[in-house]
């Protein structure tokens, strides 16, 4: 799926497709990004720790704080 790009910035779970206007959605990043969001909300798992898990599972860097966005915004 398609999603238009609206600023210089590639969210998580996206890569950016050959025609640059727009972002292509990378199934496994969200899929794992939705596994780890709930263990975060009940503190089962701190940020930094979700990051790192993140990185380990995905090879995409994702700061703690991004992280924080993320859950926030869901």
């Amino acid at each position: 799926m398609l999603k238009r790009r609206s600023s210089s910035t590639i969210p998580f779970g996206y890569v950016l497709s050959e025609d640059t206007k727009f972002l292509e959605e990378v199934p496994e990043q969200l899929n794992i990004l939705k596994e780890i969001k709930p263990l975060i909300k009940d503190r089962s798992l701190s940020l930094r720790e979700g990051a790192i898990w993140l990185e380990h599972k995905t090879g995409r860097k994702l700061s703690h704080a991004g992280l924080k966005k993320i859950v926030e915004n869901d």
